[in-house]
């Protein structure tokens, strides 16, 4: 099953409209998506999003982490270049730029999803 395309752009700019409420639901959303093409269950959404809560965003960082070696593996599913980002995105997100690695990982989806 394949994902659901989303604009960088509109997902930057509603991150920041709400104040991060947006960044939240797009994290359960691509995680949820990401999981079904994988046929994999590593961890849910709602976990995600209910650890990233309570650590204080400490959880977030490795959810970015593992994310790029997801998108990673979904780009090898799908038959097309793989680029393993894991690293780059989690020092942007150490340095406070998580909505650029967000952006990444979106925009890495996006060329998923288009191949499926």
């Amino acid at each position: 099953m394949k994902g659901k395309e989303r604009g960088v752009v509109q997902l930057i700019l509603l991150s920041i409209v709400t104040c991060g409420i947006y960044f939240i639901y797009w994290q359960f959303t691509v995680t949820e998506e990401v999981n079904a093409y994988l046929g994999e269950n590593e961890t849910s959404g709602g976990k995600v999003v209910l650890f990233s809560i309570i650590t204080c965003g400490i959880y977030a960082l490795y959810w970015i982490y593992k994310m790029g070696k997801r998108v990673a593996a979904c780009q090898e599913k799908a038959s097309i270049k793989s680029s393993d980002d894991s690293v780059i995105l989690l020092v942007l997100a150490i340095f406070g730029l998580s909505i650029v690695s967000a952006a990444i990982i979106q925009s890495n989806l996006n060329k998923v999803w288009v191949e499926n």
